[in-house]
């Protein structure tokens, strides 16, 4: 485990003996976007929403302007909205309160999920990155995360990987807590249902939809999941 987390390691033993509590939903979909959304991406991220069950998409777009994100947003976001996605914006509470956003994904250098909030209002979904750590699930949750995401579980390209937890802790994390808990890095159609089987909630895909045929992609999600 990651310094951060004063709680200590994980008895590895704890993943053998959990089981998925029943009352909780079947482990959702939920896709982040690629850092180009330009161009033909509206009509792919239509594509994927088509093929299978989605229950959110993450905009995440790096190096633009408020502006420019907005304008990039608005169709993205109208897509979601007719296929009754959540659209969830990354960083930034300030993009999110402008387009009235369902949400807003806070690292753990984009503020604090009690000032979101307020900003945001009751409604929002605020979603805040844990890396590897328990110590700072617990922490958004007291402050009022409606979900906390662990990872990178496998190697990614989508960013640098500095934390890799075990998929214990989703075990851990579901037999304690009902806020939901969402895996992250390096997800795919291949490894996706042993996340959920650990306690995953929500599996997060990007590289692994946008990196090919998207469509086809979502489908095998599904029937990974289903």
């Amino acid at each position: 485990m990651t310094e951060d987390d004063p709680l200590g390691p994980l008895d590895p033993d704890f993943a053998a003996s959990f089981v998925r509590d029943l009352k909780r939903p079947p482990c959702q979909l939920y896709l982040i976007s690629p850092l180009d959304v330009s161009g033909a991406f509206p009509d792919r991220l239509a594509r994927a929403l088509n093929a299978g069950p989605v229950a959110a998409f993450q905009l995440r777009v790096k190096g633009v302007d408020q502006h420019e994100a907005a304008r990039l947003a608005e169709p993205l976001q109208r897509i979601c909205a007719d296929k009754d996605v959540a659209f969830i914006v990354n960083d930034s509470v300030a993009l999110a309160k402008r387009l009235g956003a369902d949400g807003v994904h806070l690292g753990q250098d984009d503020g604090d999920p009690r000032e979101a909030r307020g900003v945001l209002g009751p409604q929002a979904q605020i979603g805040v990155t844990c890396h590897d750590s328990r110590h700072l699930a617990m922490e958004a949750g007291e402050a009022g995360a409606d979900y906390v995401a662990f990872g990178s579980f496998f190697s990614t390209t989508t960013k640098v990987v500095t934390h890799r937890p075990k998929p214990v802790i989703l075990s851990w994390w579901s037999t304690l807590f009902e806020i939901p808990c969402v895996a992250i890095g390096g997800v795919t159609p291949d490894n996706a249902a042993a996340l959920a089987a650990a306690g995953a909630d929500f599996v997060a895909a990007s590289q692994a939809v946008w990196g090919g045929d998207e469509a086809a992609a979502v489908r095998a999600f599904a029937e990974a999941l289903g």
